[in-house]
């Protein structure tokens, strides 16, 4: 497949990387998939890796990661992330693409490889966090817990004013809402001291909580990663240097 070499036939180069993608779908992977909760109304069945290597032959295009999402096919749409230029994603879009999230693993990807190098992020984290859709508030915490993984610049304030927004939205029993906040959780307590600390402090009200058996499991799930001895001591070695 060629390198894209100008936008005027972005349709017809989203057309050939779907069929480059239908070409190499298995059943197989398709089952894999089922078991893994991903439900996805068009599917090919094609391996993560394969998705990742034809992405690092197209290269980074915004206008063609539109058009592969537009194309509704879930291989398309988790390669958009792999195309897409962070520094060219609009607000809009990013809203626009969360309400299309049907499945937990569009959602995480989008936001583990796209949304959390964009400047909207923060923003989105806020905004996502009040919504009531599933996957669009289970965006917001993957969002958060993504950034707190590769951002390697930003003070630990805004990851504090964060826990306000876990603690809030604790009390969803949703599934996939629910493992969403615990993730977001736990990477903002993995950050530094002062945020594994008030971290933990978190965790600890969640899981003492009368009200929500969601808040419970939690506090419980990221009280066990946060006060481990393997989280507590790279957070000192990191202090230390």
């Amino acid at each position: 497949m060629k390198r894209p070499t100008s936008g005027r036939d972005v349709g017809a180069r989203a057309a050939e990387a779907l069929a480059w993608l239908k070409r190499r779908g298995t059943k197989k992977n398709r089952d894999g998939m089922a078991r893994y909760a991903i439900v996805a109304p068009k599917a090919f069945g094609v391996s993560m890796s394969t998705i990742q290597q034809l992405g690092k032959r197209l290269g980074r295009d915004h206008e063609l990661a539109g058009a592969l999402w537009d194309t509704g096919w879930y291989e398309a749409r988790m390669l958009a992330a792999f195309v897409d230029e962070p520094d060219k994603v609009t607000a809009a879009q990013m809203d626009r693409w969360a309400r299309d999230f049907d499945n937990w693993a569009v959602c995480d990807h989008q936001c583990f490889h796209l949304f959390d190098r964009t400047p909207h992020a923060w923003r989105k984290i806020e905004q996502w966090s009040r919504r009531r859709e599933e996957f669009v508030k289970r965006a917001a915490f993957a969002l958060l817990a993504s950034v707190a993984l590769h951002d390697k610049t930003t003070s630990d304030a805004p990851f504090m004013r964060s826990l306000i927004l876990i603690e809030a939205a604790a009390s969803d029993e949703r599934n996939f809402v629910k493992k969403g906040v615990s993730w977001a959780l736990r990477g903002v307590g993995r950050r530094s001291r002062a945020l594994n600390a008030a971290s933990v402090d978190t965790a600890r009200r969640l899981a003492h909580s009368a009200d929500s058996t969601a808040a419970r499991w939690i506090g419980r799930d990221a009280l066990r990663e946060l006060t481990s001895a393997a989280v507590r001591g790279r957070l000192a070695r990191t202090t230390a240097r």
